[in-house]
């Protein structure tokens, strides 16, 4: 999995005060959690959404006051109206400890079912997982060059080497369907009016 790094300032007071004036200043108040205690601190925005903006999953190497943690981002809080972020939480990682985090989605090929008209739906963006650290994927890699119309791939389809996947089994992750098209039907043996030609009903009618 990809790395960056990301320093921080450990917080002097923890409250609302404090937190309202680190905001003012284009710092987000911060928390990690995980190792033998928890670490309040501050980032600067601007940093924290270059890591956040975008879809890549990262390891985040946290350098607080001198002391680098691996870390992944558990939580962010963003304010209702602003979108601003409100508080940012970090879970470190411990060597020997697996750990929960949720990575992309890659789909690849093509399928057969979308070349005969068939539409290719995706629901599921991410996948939650759980792996030791040296064995987290950058993403999952999906494959659709075996789907026809109707076929799909579920969760419990996927399969990596040391990784397990969380999220329940029957969920589809990328499915093709058929596309929607309107069909007027008309009954066996019966006459299909020429173009332009009324309805027979219509024709009844009128020679009343």
């Amino acid at each position: 999995m990809k790395t960056v790094s990301l320093s921080g300032s450990l917080r002097e007071n923890v409250g609302k005060k404090d937190a309202r004036k680190n905001r003012r200043e284009f710092k987000v108040p911060c928390v990690m959690y995980g190792g033998k205690e928890q670490i309040h601190f501050v980032a600067d925005e601007k940093m924290l959404l270059k890591i956040m903006h975008t879809p890549v999953v990262y390891i985040i190497k946290l350098d607080v006051a001198g002391q680098v943690h691996d870390t992944i981002v558990q939580d962010v809080q963003y304010h209702p109206v602003t979108d601003r972020m409100l508080h940012v939480d970090f879970l470190q990682i411990i060597p020997e400890k697996p750990v929960v985090i949720g990575v992309p989605v890659k789909v690849i090929g093509v399928a057969p079912g979308v070349l005969r008209g068939g539409k290719l739906i995706k629901k599921m963006r991410k996948l939650t997982i759980k792996a030791l650290m040296p064995y987290l994927p950058d993403d999952v890699t999906v494959s659709i060059d075996n789907l026809e119309i109707g076929d799909s791939v579920k969760v419990s389809d996927m399969k990596l080497e040391n990784v397990t996947f969380l999220d329940p089994s029957s969920n589809v992750i990328v499915g093709v369907r058929t596309a929607r098209v309107v069909v007027e039907e008309v009954a066996p043996g019966a006459e299909v009016p020429a173009e332009g030609a009324a309805p027979a009903e219509t024709e009844k009618k009128a020679e009343k």
